[in-house]
């Protein structure tokens, strides 16, 4: 496990490192946003933890049980290249402008872009005119064209889909066949690389043949299920090349009404999705550890408060609390535009905002649970004995209490992740979510609302939302079913 941690160690500087020779070799400025800020945080938290977990038995072998289903670890490949996407769309900074003469200090763009940005350029420049369908290489409604012979109503070529074809009629078929096969195989050459790699460090890491850990990922008879890991990331990866090869030629999801990439558009609403689903739940956990284990443990005049506290905020209708919290702050920054230098960061601090909402209105159902839990757990012998003893309150709630409810905060933690990623979705649906310029599956499906209503009809916008949408909710759920199995002590671990 220690080499396990310092190849995530290395993979992290060559990340870094990557990522500061990009920003100078565009002589850019670094931007940190709020929500990025509290991203890295995060990230830093998960990786003390896992540090954490090494030395604690308690921790480390339920956590074992998690890697060794086969189910669980395809869906967390999964959530690590949501994960893995939503982090290069977290490095932000703002590109210089041409240096005009006896011009002292620098100028920059107020356009913040991401590395991600700069990755998936292609579809972010390839702007076409209005609607177009995946993989068409003529728009979707017609217009008034001018030709040789007069003005006629047709379909107007696009600008960049499927402008390599001479005559698409006949060749996009053919054209789209030949990049499939191309990108499967430039897939299929990367992934027998990665497995290769991987095998012989596994074969390294056991002291073991080469051709004998081959056959042992084969039987899947291993600790941890590698057949399915690498099947899962075969797949990614060839989807991924898949949609690099056909990027310069098509637009592979269509267009929207503005002509923007929906593909594109889709990829930048993971960053929204999964801020929403893990920054809710860090503001969310001070409250309800806190103050559920406190009413739990104290009981009395303590209990009674924090009971009118989460019952009271339970009896507001959420989406009304959530409206008035949004246009107050619209107010705010309409009345201060000063404190803005870019729209970025006037669109960051709502979906910051719309974060502390959710989480002080989501808090009171996992209150709930560690108040009952802490009410059943003060009552066991060695809490009784801590208190016949004279130990104080806090070591009793740090070294009793906590590490027992620990479990009930991390099924909570995982199984919320999906219903606030939906909560997004909804509440942009209604206009209370994020702002209109961020990147969100909810503005998508928003959007998609008077698209569907067309004739014809524009569907990929509300596809491609919701399948971006129900692959990561799927792999969330899938992967803290495993969790809530191996922490529940009433859930059998045999199997």
């Amino acid at each position: 496990m220690k080499r396990f941690i310092s190849i995530i160690g290395a993979l992290v500087l060559v990340y870094v490192g990557l990522i500061s020779i990009i920003l100078a070799s565009t002589n850019a400025k670094f931007v940190l946003l709020g929500t990025d800020a509290l991203i890295f945080l995060l990230v830093l938290g998960i990786s003390s933890y896992t540090v954490y977990a090494q030395s604690k038995t308690h921790l480390l072998e339920p956590w074992k049980y998690v890697f060794r289903r086969p189910l669980a670890m395809s869906a967390l490949i999964i959530l690590l290249a949501y994960v893995f996407i939503g982090l290069l769309d977290s490095i932000h900074f703002r590109t210089s402008l041409e240096s005009v003469q006896h011009q002292e200090t620098k100028s920059y763009t107020g356009d913040v872009i991401s590395i991600f940005d700069v990755l998936t350029s292609t579809l972010k420049n390839k702007q076409e005119k209005s609607y177009s369908s995946p993989f068409a290489t003529h728009l979707y409604v017609k217009e008034t064209i001018e030709t040789e012979t007069g003005t006629v109503r047709g379909y107007p070529r696009l600008k960049f889909g499927g402008a390599h074809l001479n005559e698409p009629e006949n060749d996009r078929g053919f054209d789209i066949i030949v990049s499939t096969i191309i990108g499967l195989i430039k897939g299929s050459l990367f992934w027998i690389a990665i497995c290769g790699l991987t095998i012989f460090w596994l074969a390294g890491w056991r002291k073991d043949k080469f051709k004998a850990q081959i056959q042992m990922t084969l039987q899947a008879d291993e600790f941890i299920p590698t057949r399915v890991i690498l099947a899962t990331f075969g797949v990614i990866v060839l989807i991924a090349f898949l949609v690099v090869e056909f990027a310069d030629k098509y637009h592979v999801l269509g267009t929207d009404k503005v002509g923007q990439d929906v593909l594109y558009l889709a990829l930048k609403s993971i960053r929204t999705g999964l801020v929403i689903g893990t920054l809710t739940t860090l503001i969310m956990l001070p409250f309800a550890v806190a103050l559920g284990v406190a009413a739990g443990h104290f009981g009395g005049w303590v209990d009674d408060v924090v009971q009118y506290i989460y019952t009271t905020l339970s009896s507001i209708p959420g989406v009304l609390l959530i409206a008035a919290a949004i246009l107050s702050l619209q107010v705010y920054i309409a009345n201060n535009p000063e404190l803005f230098e870019t729209i970025s960061e006037r669109a960051d601090l709502r979906l910051l905002f719309l974060c502390a909402i959710l989480g002080i209105t989501s808090w009171t159902g996992l209150c709930r649970l560690l108040r009952g839990e802490t009410l059943k757990l003060r009552e066991l012998e060695y809490v009784q004995a801590a208190k016949a003893f004279g130990v104080g309150n806090t070591k009793i709630i740090t070294k009793h209490i906590l590490p027992n409810v620990m479990h009930i905060v991390l099924i909570v933690v995982v199984l919320d992740f999906s219903s606030l990623v939906l909560a997004e979705a909804v509440l942009s649906y209604v206009g209370v979510g994020v702002d209109p310029s961020t990147n969100s599956w909810g503005n998508m499906i928003n959007s998609a609302r008077l698209e569907m209503a067309r004739e014809p009809v524009v569907w990929w916008s509300l596809v491609a939302a919701f399948v971006f949408m129900f692959v990561l909710v799927l792999s969330a759920n899938l992967f803290s079913d495993a969790v809530r199995d191996a922490f529940d002590p009433k859930v059998s671990r045999s199997k």
